[in-house]
């Protein structure tokens, strides 16, 4: 990408060279021009004069006492705020060695003494040209990029409302009320801002981590929009084959999202909740579905999202205090959790809702 500072004079055109009559000769051509030039009477005014504005165009001479102009060119390409600045070398020596030597260095071109004007001006013209048109290209991929990137982030924001409206109607289905998402949403986020302090957990959950699994534990149950609402309501136990249409929920709610994910391969939100649609009915000895995921197959998303959502139906209104609930999932801590996972889960358990 062509690096433009918001310091850089496009109307200027810094000269660089030791013998003053050189520079005046110089100064003249780029104001008839009508261009703006900027004197450095070595390579090391030149850097200090670059500190204040940055040229559009460089004309340095070669041979010069202290800092060359091959040596002020390669600091010039070294740094990303004067790279792309276009350096013409002028020198009295028209050997092809120095020319090569030159062009090697990342010049663009080469003027050679004693000048003429009529060249100087093409040469020069043809670097402006270029490097206003390159100026101009930059600008215009960028605003496309801007424009791209917005229109990215709609389609993302709009992927997300899409989401949570069926994630609703699959929670209603199922009679999960807003509450009961909202509860299970914080709990999620305090479980895993307890898991971030542990060592065992410090390097596998970031900040953005534990914002995304909080967005993403809604739609745990997306799934259940494929269920019968007849199923979801049924009260008492369900037969073989319909019990394993409620469990295919898990698989249909992992499609649904990986089909949503599409191009958008490095969307955490889409990935961390296709990991929970999937896999939070596994357990940790594996005895659960749809896969038999055991122990740390089990993405950890699922296994923050399966316990948090435990202790949100153990504790729901009418149901189990804290500490019963706490008393409940430490017996099945090992079975369907993962033992360390609930060790923090017991020492932040005031802080849930």
């Amino acid at each position: 990408m062509i690096y433009m500072d918001k310091n850089m004079d496009r109307n200027t055109v810094l000269i660089v060279d030791d013998v003053e009559v050189n520079r005046v000769i110089l100064e003249e051509i780029i104001k008839n021009m009508g261009y703006h030039p900027v004197l450095a009477e070595s390579g090391e005014d030149a850097l200090e004069k670059l500190k204040d504005c940055l040229p559009q165009l460089i004309l340095s001479d070669i041979s010069m006492p202290g800092m060359n102009g091959y040596e002020l060119c390669r600091i010039l390409k070294s740094k990303e705020e004067t790279r792309e600045i276009p350096v013409i070398f002028i020198s009295a020596n028209d050997d092809s060695q120095d020319i090569v030597e030159g062009f090697s260095m990342g010049g663009e071109d080469y003027i050679t003494k004693p000048f003429i004007p009529e060249e100087v001006q093409v040469r020069v013209r043809v670097q402006l040209r270029l490097h206003e048109m390159t100026y101009q290209l930059t600008e215009m991929n960028r605003r496309l990029q801007i424009s791209v990137n917005q229109q990215l982030k709609q389609m993302e924001m709009e992927k997300k409302n899409i989401l949570y409206a069926l994630a609703d109607i699959a929670a209603q289905n199922s009679s999960n009320d807003q509450g009961y998402v909202e509860r299970l949403k914080s709990n999620c986020r305090t479980l895993a801002q307890g898991m971030q302090l542990s060592p065992l957990f410090e390097e596998r959950i970031s900040d953005t981590y534990i914002d995304t699994i909080e967005l993403a534990a809604p739609l745990c149950d997306i799934g259940n929009i494929g269920v019968p609402w007849e199923l979801l309501q049924k009260e008492g136990e369900l037969t073989k084959e319909e019990n394993a249409a409620v469990q295919n929920h898990t698989s249909t709610g992992a499609k649904l999202l990986r089909d949503l994910k599409g191009s958008s391969d490095n969307n955490d939100f889409i990935k961390i909740s296709e990991e929970i649609a999937h896999s939070h009915h596994e357990n940790w000895d594996g005895s659960g579905y749809p896969r038999g995921l055991k122990g740390d197959e089990i993405p950890l998303s699922a296994q923050i999202l399966s316990l948090a959502d435990r202790y949100c139906g153990l504790t729901k209104e009418g149901g189990l205090a804290r500490e019963e609930a706490l008393e409940v999932i430490g017996r099945e801590s090992g079975v369907r959790f993962n033992p360390d996972i609930f060790n923090v889960f017991c020492k932040i358990s005031r802080q849930l809702c």
